[in-house]
């Protein structure tokens, strides 16, 4: 049997075993549908629109496309030969359309507030005997869901599978580039996935790429890097990010003090304020439901609530200016003169820091020790990317990002709407210069 899906990065998606089709029909899998690929990143790029199930089967098609290049071009021959054992297709087609799955709403977001873990929740998904998609992977053998699950855990016994899936430069990566800059209607995360899939080869410890192909990685990993600088790490996506938060936290203190009201949707979240949920509250979330709660939290005569609601249903993002190591100091000072302003800081006001690693080579002494990519030399010895380039060397372990200090918009609001004479704001915005704080003239 063969099923074709049109898609906009991959043109056509191939399904060609029923197991796959059985999982994407699944309710689980379903369920993505109505959670974003980039959460609050639409307020910022609108075309973010995506969905978890739209990057899903793409990672899948990305695999799917790797695994016919290894059995065509790379076929084992014997048990040592550390090439492509077309049997392990199965389960890497699997664990690459389901390591996702555990995503919750507003994903990274709802997990700071209610202590999920989505890796953790993809793993009782999958092996959890009451759900569709362990039934169907049961029908492939007893052990099958495990097997997916340990995958997806790191801790599948075949290197190259594990590293098709979770490693610096996987199907997973390659694709939510791919996927997310064309959303975005941004050309950064665009790199050649056809040359780049052309190159890859498995060996004894996983996979590696033919040192011709050393461009194309360089690309792909250019192109991750202005992802993050201007996508992923937007002012205006983090600030929207801050407000979902606070408002969530809000919600979690008032319940506590029997002052939340609740009503249809609202309900649904009751299992997670009071901490004690099971895996089907958890597959009955998703960003619908968030979002009905903040329409209805909208009427709240919470003042606080109601507001977060608004700004976040609204899109009212709060201000934000970077803030550097000498200047961290004058927050307590700029959260007392929020106070003065009439605003809770600690609903109103926040840091957050965005950081990643575009590239970092492999470090066993690192807490998260991460997998280097290797090229492969003409006399078939390994090489270490970063050894080799110098433009991956010249960002490989440096960090990039900013922290930012967020609060009220209207702390700079003109003097129509605030006294700008009044020493709450004049002393306010002698701390606000050029898009940063600094020390007071």
């Amino acid at each position: 049997m063969e099923k074709v899906l049109r898609d906009p990065i991959h043109n056509h998606i191939y399904i060609q075993h029923q197991v796959i089709l059985d999982l994407i029909n699944a309710k689980e899998f379903q369920r993505l549908r109505r959670i974003k690929q980039l959460g609050t990143t639409s307020y910022t790029f609108h075309g973010a629109e995506h969905s978890r199930f739209s990057h899903s089967v793409g990672v899948y098609e990305i695999t799917r496309q790797i695994c016919d290049l290894f059995a065509r071009n790379y076929p084992t021959k014997d048990a040592h030969d550390g090439l492509w054992n077309d049997d392990e297709r199965i389960v890497a087609l699997c664990a690459a359309l389901l390591h996702d799955l555990g995503h919750g709403p507003y994903s990274h977001t709802f997990e700071h507030i209610f202590q999920t873990d989505h890796e953790q929740m993809t793993t009782d998904i999958i092996t959890s005997p009451e759900t569709e998609v362990n039934h169907v992977l049961q029908k492939v053998s007893p052990s099958f869901p495990q097997k997916v699950a340990s995958v997806i855990q790191k801790t599948y016994p075949n290197p190259q599978v594990v590293q098709m899936i979770s490693s610096q430069i996987d199907a997973d990566r390659m694709d939510y580039l791919l996927r997310d800059s064309y959303f975005t209607g941004t050309n950064y995360g665009n790199f050649d996935l056809t040359r780049i899939l052309r190159v890859m080869r498995p060996y004894k410890e996983g996979i590696t790429f033919d040192i011709s192909g050393m461009h194309a990685v360089e690309d792909y990993i250019v192109s991750r890097f202005q992802m993050y600088q201007q996508v992923y790490f937007h002012p205006v996506s983090r600030s929207m990010e801050v407000i979902l938060s606070h408002l969530l936290k809000r919600a979690k203190y008032l319940y506590t003090k029997n002052e939340l009201q609740l009503n249809g949707a609202t309900d649904l979240l009751v299992p997670f304020l009071t901490g004690n949920y099971t895996l089907n509250d958890y597959i009955n979330l998703d960003d619908g439901v968030l979002n009905t709660c903040f329409t209805v939290w909208r009427s709240s005569s919470d003042e606080v609530l109601s507001d977060l609601a608004s700004r976040f249903l609204d899109r009212h993002p709060l201000k934000s200016v970077r803030l550097a190591p000498e200047t961290k100091k004058f927050v307590p000072t700029l959260q007392d003169l929020v106070t003065q302003a009439g605003y809770l800081s600690e609903y109103y006001m926040d840091t957050n820091d965005s950081y990643d690693l575009p590239y970092d080579a492999y470090d066993p002494n690192s807490q998260k020790p991460r997998t280097q990519i290797e090229l492969m030399q003409k006399d078939q010895s390994l090489v270490e990317l970063s050894a080799i380039s110098p433009l991956v060397k010249s960002i490989t372990g440096k960090v990039s990002g900013d922290e930012r200090l967020f609060f009220p918009r209207e702390m700079l609001a003109s003097d129509k709407q605030n006294d700008l004479f009044s020493p709450v704001y004049t002393d306010f915005n002698r701390y606000i210069h050029n898009d940063q704080v600094v020390a007071p003239n």
